[in-house]
């Protein structure tokens, strides 16, 4: 079982660091609240925002695009951007924010989820933020800190088609237990990193977490994390099926008081996915509904299962990992 499923780590258990190995788009603030975008025409861009909806910042943000596809070995650094949040006085030694040209056009790009603002820069690239509850505890459990209720502010910069995000859904184990499985690419090329932490978090910066989130579930109302978890292998593929878990084992916080008993499945009537992107491409999400229990009288499971099976055959090409039917 063990074999197939991706081991998956709970996002608040490394929620404290603004930047580090596992984010793409780029982390810049948390709960940011008046967010502005501007961008000139050097492909320098300010974003001008209140941290925690108080002090008032300006942050230049330049020397970065898209993502690098084919690291040659780990030592080579994926694009990160360079960021000045004291309005330029670090880069140009003045407040360069003061005279800043904003030159950037409005956004005509693909639909992005969590989208705050986004628009085109002069040499046709774009530029966006998006904000969500990316440090939720994950196994359902309603945030008991203040920075798991956080909402991260994230910074991408691109052109072209950012990332793909396939997302599929069958049963498993004699056809009882739901999963979603698929594959992150870009440009052609699967998302996946050099290695992960014992509990599964990326340990640099190539490597790209997957947020799954339940609807309506055995945890209650509205949508709650389940779980987040690494692709891996050179498809960059992913599968998860709904187990019930236990909170104490595999690095899953958990608030103070919680019973010793296993939690879900987390079945629900809709799920989503939300994937950091590559490099400084945006953040991609997925929205599917939830599924029925499988019933092995009924031609239209039985044709479903054997096309998702044959499909995620063709995805793994071989690959180790999410094996089993």
């Amino acid at each position: 079982m063990r074999n197939r499923f991706i081991l998956a780590v709970v996002v608040a258990g490394f929620a404290g660091a603004l930047a580090g190995p596992a984010y793409g788009s780029q982390l810049i603030a948390r709960n940011a609240a008046n967010v502005k975008l501007e961008v000139n025409a050097q492909g320098v861009a300010l974003i001008t925002f209140r941290d925690h909806g108080r002090r008032l910042l300006h942050l230049i943000a330049r020397g970065a695009v898209n993502a690098r596809t084919r690291p040659p070995r780990p030592n080579v650094p994926q694009v990160k951007f360079r960021l000045d949040y004291s309005g330029g006085r670090l880069f140009y030694g003045h407040g360069v924010w003061r005279h800043f040209r904003n030159s950037c056009l409005p956004y005509d790009g693909p639909q992005l989820d969590w989208l705050v603002t986004a628009c085109k820069a002069p040499d046709g690239s774009y530029w966006a933020l998006q904000s969500w509850q990316t440090p939720l505890p994950g196994l359902g459990f309603k945030p008991w800190l203040f920075k798991q209720k956080e909402w991260w502010l994230h910074l991408s910069h691109w052109s072209g088609a950012p990332a793909e995000l396939d997302v599929y859904q069958d049963w498993v184990y004699s056809h009882h237990i739901e999963e979603v499985f698929g594959q992150f690419t870009y440009r052609g090329v699967g998302v996946r990193g050099f290695g992960t932490t014992h509990f599964g978090a990326p340990t640099d910066n190539y490597g790209r977490l997957l947020y799954l989130d339940t609807h309506n579930s055995p945890y209650g109302k509205g949508w709650r994390r389940e779980e987040a978890f690494v692709t891996s292998g050179p498809p960059g593929i992913f599968c998860f099926g709904f187990f019930r878990r236990n909170p104490f084992v595999n690095g899953h916080p958990h608030p103070p008081g919680t019973p010793h008993k296993r939690r879900g499945p987390a079945h629900g009537d809709q799920y989503r996915i939300t994937a950091v992107g590559p490099g400084v491409t945006p953040d991609i999400a997925w929205h599917g509904l939830g599924l029925h229990r499988y019933d092995p009288n009924n031609a239209n499971d039985v044709a479903m299962e054997q096309s998702m099976n044959a499909k995620l055959d063709e995805i793994r090409g071989g690959w180790r990992k999410c094996h089993q039917h």
